[in-house]
């Protein structure tokens, strides 16, 4: 009977060791990054140099997979990752939107909030610019003509974060535009050919023809350093201090050190030379918030995105 007993103990203890030892082993298999927007932006790019240094890092294969549906719904690459085992071996690259308004929208699987951050790594640079020979170049100036004048503005389409603002800076500003309209592109030729008296775009997209443009404001919570000119429309309004920015999130169930591990490459990757070289490229604000400064983040502005969404009376 003692040696029995013995025996049974000796298997239970094994059994633990074992379970201890698998998980000290993260990562043991592929990895992949779920990032839903198409190849080629700024999350793509930081993200598929992320993947590769946990790859170089870590030993297992390492991939960057795009599922196109992230801005304002219907996430189908977050969908990805919440259906997806709660092991750190999905990792999802998300917009704002994800974590502020996915649960919000009637889609099951988001429904109640599977993820939480691992951490922010980069604000977009997104401003509104005008053409160069606009009879206005500040925001308070474009309020006073917009009072006798149609106005039109062009943007990424209703429900994205930066159209919320921009129609939110009617109320803030006290104006109406004239009109608005979607594009799938807004660059120099939507300002040259008169599509739209102002565009909300990211700096990136119109850097061919800076000095053809006048840029009226940035949609960051600090100025963009190659416009330090530019004022944020938080800066000028604080209602509407909201950033549109990505992270990198994992579901609720994702262990601790999976998680320090994500983070710690993301993290190096971050602070790097070709990351720097990127932002002085682009424009782009990039950076490292922690999990835990992360998770403040998403708490403000929500709230502030709640109160963009009241004063657009939705």
């Amino acid at each position: 009977m003692l040696k029995k007993t013995l025996m049974a103990a000796t298997a239970v203890a094994a059994i633990f060791a074992g379970s201890q030892t698998t998980l000290a082993e993260y990562p043991e298999k592929p990895v992949e990054f779920v990032v839903p927007f198409p190849p080629g932006d700024l999350e793509d790019i930081l993200t598929r140099m992320i993947a590769d240094k946990f790859q170089e890092t870590y030993g297992v294969p390492s991939a960057v997979v795009n599922r196109p549906g992230g801005g304002g719904g219907p996430f189908p690459g977050a969908v990805s990752v919440a259906q997806a085992p709660g092991d750190g071996y999905t990792i999802g690259s998300f917009v704002l939107d994800v974590p502020l308004i996915g649960h919000m929208i009637g889609i099951p699987d988001l429904a109640d909030q599977p993820f939480e951050p691992v951490g922010i790594f980069l604000t977009y640079p997104f401003i509104l610019a005008a053409g160069k020979d606009a009879p206005f170049s500040t925001m308070e100036e474009l309020a006073a003509y917009a009072q006798d004048h149609k106005v039109v503005v062009g943007h990424f389409g209703a429900g994205a974060t930066p159209t919320e603002i921009t129609m939110a800076a009617q109320s803030a500003f006290g104006f109406k535009w004239g009109a608005d309209a979607a594009f799938d592109a807004l660059d120099c030729n939507t300002l040259a050919s008169g599509d739209a008296d102002v565009i909300n775009t990211t700096l990136q997209l119109i850097q061919p023809c800076l000095d053809e443009i006048k840029p009226l404001a940035a949609f960051t919570t600090s100025r963009i350093a190659t416009l330090p000119d530019v004022p944020t429309l938080g800066e000028l309004r604080p209602e509407l201090k909201l950033a549109t920015w990505n992270g990198l999130f994992v579901r609720k169930e994702v262990p601790a050190e999976a998680r320090e591990k994500i983070a710690a490459v993301a993290k190096e990757v971050i602070a790097s030379e070709a990351a720097k070289k990127l932002a002085d490229q682009t424009g782009a604000q990039i950076y490292w918030l922690d999990a835990t400064q992360a998770a403040a983040e998403i708490e403000t502005d929500r709230a502030t995105l709640g109160h963009i969404a009241e004063m657009n009376g939705n």
